[in-house]
C-alpha cells in the first residue's frame, strides 16, 4: 500500500500545516497593554505557540510554558518546562506552581497571553488541599481508562485542581488574560480544551459527581471528598475577575479536516467529511467507518468511489487489557478485521499532534491485507484487539505511523480511501 500511505501522509501534512501555529498566531494578535506582557502557556503544542509568539510579537515579554517532555521549543524570552503527559508527574506539579507565580501580583496595566493546547489537563497536576499528587495521577489513570468522553473526564478534572477550570486566569486579577486556543475537542468548546485553565464554564462538582457514578469510577478517599467539598466549587464565567478577557479558538480539527479534503481533490479524488465531532469507543467507530467503506465499494453508496471519507474528533477506549497502543492504532485493527480480505480499501488514523497514546506513533496504516500480513508473523489480529495490543500488531507489520512532534493539536485525523 505504498502509494496509499503517501497518499494518506500528504493529508496530514496538510491538516497539520493548516493549524501552524504561526500562522494562526499572527492573525489573532491581541493590542498591546501599557504594562508587562506575560505569556502562560499549557500543552502538547504549546511549545511550538510560545516560539511563534516571540516571532510575531512586536515588544518585550517574558512568561512560562508547560509541554510534554520531547516537544519542546526554542525560545528566547519565555521558559519552556517539559512534563509527563498523559500520566502527571512532579515536573507538572512544579510547572504549575510556577505559572501561578508568573500571574500573581500583576496590575491591571498588564496583558497575560495565555497559549492553550491539549494535553494541558495531564501538564498541569495541582491538587487541592488535602489530596496529595498520587491521588491526581489515581484520577487520571482511571479516567483514561474509563472510555468517558473527554468532555467528562475534564469536568471531572476541573473540579480536582487548584489550576484548572478558569483558576489560573482567576489568579492572574487584576490583570487581562488573553486565551489563544488550539482545540482539540470535539465541538470546539474552549472551556474543555486542558480543563481550560484560562476558560472557565457552567459544569458543577455535581455534574463531575454524576460522571464519577456513571464510569464507576473508585476515586482515592480523599479525591472524593472534596468533590463532596463546596471548595470543589469553579468560578462561574459571570465572576467579576474575568471581566475584559478574551479567549479565540484559533486552530481547530474542522479547519484542518477542509485542508485535508482539499489535498484530496486536487488529486481528483473526492472527499466527503462525515464529522470533525466523533466521540465514542474505538472500535465500534470502526465498525461504523468499515460498513460505510464497503457500501461504497461495492454499490457506489452513499458516495461514489474513488473517495476518501474523512472525520475527526476524539475516540476512546476502555482498557481491558495489558498492550501497547492508543486509541488511532486500536481504531485502525478494528476497522481492519472488519475489511479483511476486501480489495480497494486502505485506511489511516493518527493524532495531528503526533503522538497517539504513550508510544512513539501518532497513528498507523491499514487495509484489506493487514490481518492476512499479522497472521503471516504469528500475530492474531483479534487477541491483539482483546489485549488493547495495537501498537505491538502493526509494529510487526511496519505499518506504524511515527513523524513525530507537530507542533499542533486538534485532535485525531481518520481517512479511509476507497479506489
Amino acid at each position: 500500500m505504498g502509494e496509499d500511505k503517501e497518499f494518506f501522509v500528504k493529508l496530514f501534512q496538510a491538516a497539520v500545516d493548516a493549524a501552524d501555529p504561526e500562522r494562526t498566531i499572527a492573525a489573532h494578535l491581541p493590542p498591546k497593554p501599557r504594562g508587562r506582557t506575560i505569556v502562560i502557556g499549557a500543552g502538547k503544542g504549546s511549545a511550538q505557540m510560545a516560539s511563534a509568539f516571540e516571532k510575531v510579537w512586536d515588544g518585550p515579554l517574558e512568561g512560562v510554558v508547560v509541554t510534554r517532555y520531547g516537544f519542546g521549543a526554542p525560545c528566547k524570552h519565555i521558559e519552556i518546562i517539559e512534563a509527563s503527559h498523559p500520566v502527571p508527574d512532579a515536573a507538572g506539579l512544579v510547572a504549575s506552581k510556577r505559572l501561578l507565580e508568573t500571574v500573581s501580583g500583576l496590575s491591571a496595566d498588564d496583558l497575560v497571553v495565555a497559549l492553550i493546547s491539549g494535553g494541558g489537563s495531564a501538564l498541569l497536576p495541582s491538587p487541592p488541599e488535602g489530596m496529595t499528587l498520587d491521588d491526581e495521577i489515581a484520577v487520571n489513570k482511571m479516567l483514561l481508562a474509563s472510555g468517558a468522553p473527554i468532555s467528562a473526564m475534564n469536568a471531572v478534572r476541573k473540579h480536582l485542581s487548584t489550576i484548572k477550570g478558569g483558576r489560573l486566569a482567576a489568579a492572574a486579577h487584576p490583570a487581562r488574560v488573553y486565551s489563544l486556543i488550539v482545540s482539540d475537542i470535539p465541538g470546539d468548546n474552549p472551556a474543555f480544551v486542558a480543563s481550560g485553565p484560562t476558560v472557565t464554564d457552567e459544569t458543577t462538582r455535581e455534574d463531575a459527581l454524576r460522571i464519577v457514578e456513571r464510569y464507576n469510577l473508585d476515586l482515592p478517599k480523599a479525591a472524593l471528598a472534596h468533590l463532596n467539598s463546596a471548595k470543589a466549587d469553579a468560578p462561574k464565567p459571570s465572576d467579576s475577575v474575568f471581566t475584559g478577557h478574551e479567549h479565540h479558538v484559533i486552530a481547530s480539527a474542522a479547519v484542518s479536516l477542509e485542508a485535508a479534503a482539499k489535498v484530496a481533490r486536487d488529486m481528483d479524488i473526492q472527499a466527503a467529511i462525515l464529522s470533525d465531532a466523533i466521540e465514542g469507543e474505538a472500535r465500534e467507530v470502526a465498525h461504523v467507518h468499515a460498513a460505510m467503506a464497503k457500501q461504497v465499494l461495492m454499490k457506489d453508496q452513499p458516495f461514489k468511489k474513488p473517495v476518501v471519507i474523512l472525520s475527526g474528533g476524539e475516540t476512546t477506549v476502555t482498557v481491558r487489557g495489558k498492550g501497547k497502543g492508543g486509541r488511532n492504532s486500536e481504531f485502525l485493527l478494528s476497522l481492519a478485521i472488519d475489511i479483511d480480505g476486501v480489495d480497494g480499501i486502505s485506511a489511516f488514523a493518527a493524532d495531528t499532534d503526533g503522538i497517539d497514546g504513550s508510544e512513539d506513533n501518532a497513528g498507523a496504516f491499514a487495509d484489506s491485507t493487514t490481518v492476512a500480513r499479522l497472521l503471516a508473523k504469528g500475530n492474531d489480529a483479534s487477541a491483539h484487539l482483546n489485549s488493547n495490543d495495537a501498537w505491538t500488531a502493526f509494529a510487526a507489520i511496519d505499518d506504524l505511523f511515527v513523524p513525530g512532534p507537530t507542533g499542533t493539536n486538534v485532535n485525531d485525523l481518520r481517512a479511509i480511501l476507497i479506489r
